[in-house]
């Protein structure tokens, strides 16, 4: 094993390929339990029949909780969409065909999104007025179980060779409402500065969903408070900008 070929670095984490294997090495700061779980997910999910990397161990590599998958040779969406623009809308049907696949699926034993966002939006700096509201609108949302990624962006699609896309990087992976799911992918783009691509990729969740939109906008709000915990402080600013954005009073 010789761990010298970087293909990603996220926060607390780098990404190396060893052969056919990818190797995810967490830092000392990531919690023992955030890495069992994400490896747990992966594997739930694999259960599925979804196109994603399989689980082939989880270990410590010098004192480093290390999840061990299949290495899926490709590109991202998101590079694709970066060296083909004349293709994005293409790219971009595939990206929205691919979630409402996912989102047919179902988990029952993974944890329930309804239930990570209420924990996440107690754990805000908000005011517990602004709390009180936000944990009421999201107990007035529909209860679904549908399987939702939590952190679907171009970035997380591997296209291999032959066109089979590949999800990736379950680490957020729970049970719940798809249009939840949807208005964090929205909220993803504008954090990534892509406006028009936000706006194309609610249209056509919509249309090919046959969800209203104004639903799916019913809980950016509630999305964007659950996340304000984590990201920089120019994420977090941004976020705290769309929870109150929507008035659907």
């Amino acid at each position: 094993m010789e761990l010298n070929r970087i293909i990603a670095v996220r926060n607390n984490k780098t990404v190396y390929r060893d052969g056919k294997k990818v190797y995810k090495v967490f830092d000392q700061s990531y919690s023992k339990a955030d890495v069992l779980n994400e490896a747990l997910n992966q594997a739930r999910i694999e259960e599925t029949g979804l196109n994603i990397p399989k689980v082939l161990e989880v270990t410590v590599i010098d004192g480093k909780w290390t999840i061990v998958s299949d290495y899926i040779k490709g590109k991202t969406l998101a590079s694709l969409m970066k060296e083909n623009p004349e293709k994005k809308e293409e790219y971009l049907n595939l990206f929205v065909d691919l979630q409402l696949t996912m989102h047919s699926k179902v988990c029952p034993d993974l944890n329930k999104l309804r239930d990570k966002m209420n924990r996440k939006i107690s754990e805000t700096d908000l005011s517990a007025t602004a709390r009180y509201d936000l944990h009421t609108r999201l107990d007035s949302m529909p209860k679904h179980n549908k399987v939702c990624h939590g952190d679907f962006n171009p970035s997380n699609i591997i296209i291999k060779d032959d066109g089979t896309p590949y999800i990736l990087d379950w680490s957020h992976a729970t049970q719940g409402n798809a249009s939840a799911d949807a208005a964090r992918t929205y909220l993803l783009f504008w954090l990534d500065g892509d406006i028009d691509g936000a706006k194309k990729y609610l249209d056509l969740f919509c249309r090919k969903s046959n969800t209203a939109k104004q639903y799916v906008q019913k809980w950016m709000p509630i999305v964007a408070a659950s996340q304000m915990v984590k990201g920089n402080a120019h994420e977090r600013e941004f976020l705290h900008s769309w929870i109150d954005v929507v008035d659907y009073e």
